[in-house]
């Protein structure tokens, strides 16, 4: 199944490339464009702490990063994480978007390409793993019909220090049927 799930996609000018090497400049000067928004990541992919963070990214076997195009423009990143095939399970995480392809329906295309693809390789349950400070993710997941099945307290430490609260969010293939 894993074969199947982590495969390029497009959608029009949308497309998910699996992330390699020869991506790395353009996303790091994707990512350098929000300096802010790190802190509510679990790791940094600022600057002075890129290439680490994205050595991290490809170096992870149980991490499936893409790098997201609008057209021939690198404007992202997005990963399938803890895919287990026996429970036909899989996260979508570790997510980012340029700050001005924010607003533009960009992330619900992605996202809806990515939730269409898992479902249609078997995948049963779609996970969304969020920091509880990240108003704006829970709101963009709430909106794809994903529900909120309660807090993880204290779930991790992310690379500030700070004792991270996680929000655990689910898609369930026979609810997305009923949405689409």
């Amino acid at each position: 199944m894993l074969d199947r799930l982590y495969v390029a996609l497009a959608d029009g000018d949308l497309s998910l490339a699996p992330l390699v090497e020869a991506h790395r400049a353009a996303l790091g000067g994707a990512c350098a464009a929000d300096p802010a928004i790190w802190p509510i990541y679990s790791s940094s992919f600022d600057p002075a702490h890129f290439d680490r963070s994205f050595d991290a990214l490809l170096g992870h076997a149980s991490r499936m990063p893409y790098a997201i195009f609008a057209g021939e423009r690198l404007v992202g990143m997005t990963a399938w994480l803890r895919a287990d095939v026996s429970a036909e399970t899989v996260e979508i995480g570790n997510s980012y978007i340029h700050p001005d392809a924010r607003g533009t329906g960009l992330n619900g295309r992605l996202k809806r390409l990515m939730i269409d693809h898992a479902f249609a390789v078997g995948i049963r349950r779609i996970e969304f793993r969020i920091d509880e400070r990240n108003a704006r993710s829970q709101a963009a997941v709430a909106k794809l019909g994903a529900v909120k099945e309660g807090v993880l307290r204290a779930e991790r430490i992310t690379w500030t220090g700070h004792v991270r609260d996680t929000g655990l969010w689910s898609l369930l293939a026979e609810d997305w049927a009923v949405r689409r």
